[in-house]
């Protein structure tokens, strides 16, 4: 959380900055403090704290202070550490899964839960679900479609800019889209979310947070992940978006309740009878 409120502080308010600056210099002081409290020692008005809390991701104060207090208290063992040119094996190994697993960590206390109900909402209505991304973002949005269309629902994935932005101009209102992005600023990705959203569609953004496609989406999940993309391809970011995909398809499961099982298991004789058995060994 407290990443998240450095990220944002040069697209907050003037007041907002100013609360964001207090809560950088005090946070656990702030973890035990009221929104009345808080806005008499930061000397700005409730409804800025309010309107702060939905700049860093919050849906109010009560859920801002809980994943501050989480931050606080767990300390993100993020690890950011440039595998040397001579590094050894061992050390590439270690090296690269340390920061995966930092990094997943860090999605998971900055997540947030009303969001994800939020989307899980959108997707249990919709009449069809794309799933659109570029590049690393196109891979985890097929990985994504992969899951989803096993739980019977209408889903296709797209990673052609081309592709994708005719389809958006098709959808309609009922009909949702899963954005997939490490940056949240490629533009063909954002020409699209727009046309979707014109078309009546609902948008699910799976992004950095304080980016233009996160403000464009109907429901923002963050992915605030720390990674050098000038240098590398997207590689802790990647891991991230295919675990929020994770987690909405199980949302997804859950809902769809006791249709499930049949569906799966329909799917799954057809994968059985494309197999080798072990006679003749």
């Amino acid at each position: 959380m407290l990443n998240r409120i450095e990220a944002t502080l040069t697209q907050l308010r003037p007041s907002e900055r100013k609360l964001a600056t207090y809560v950088l210099d005090a946070p656990r002081e702030v973890v035990d403090l009221s929104m009345n409290e808080l806005a008499e020692r930061a000397n700005v008005s409730q409804p800025t704290i309010a309107r702060f809390c939905q700049a860093v991701g919050c849906s109010g104060y009560r859920e801002f202070k809980i994943r501050l207090a989480q931050g606080i208290a767990q300390g993100v063992p993020f690890v950011h550490r440039d595998v040397r040119p001579d590094e050894p094996v061992p050390g590439i190994a270690s090296k690269v899964l340390d920061r995966t697993i930092g990094s997943l960590m860090q999605v998971r206390n900055n997540l947030s839960p009303d969001s994800i109900g939020q989307a899980i909402e959108l997707l249990a209505g919709a009449r069809r679900i794309e799933f659109y991304g570029a590049g690393a973002s196109g891979i985890a949005a097929q990985d994504m479609q992969h899951k989803f269309f096993r739980l019977g629902v209408p889903a296709v994935a797209y990673s052609d800019p081309h592709v994708y932005g005719m389809s958006a101009a098709l959808l309609r209102q009922g009909d949702v889209v899963v954005a997939i992005s490490n940056t949240g600023r490629t533009q063909d990705l954002l020409e699209a979310v727009q046309l979707a959203r014109t078309a009546g569609a609902s948008v699910i953004a799976i992004t950095h947070s304080n980016s233009p496609l996160a403000r464009q989406a109907s429901v923002a999940l963050f992915a605030d992940v720390d990674e050098d993309t000038d240098v590398y391809s997207p590689l802790t970011s990647r891991i991230a978006h295919l675990a929020i995909g994770d987690v909405l398809a199980v949302g997804m499961a859950l809902r769809l309740g006791d249709r499930l099982p049949a569906q799966l298991a329909r799917a799954k004789e057809v994968i059985n009878r494309r197999r080798t058995t072990n006679e003749g060994r």
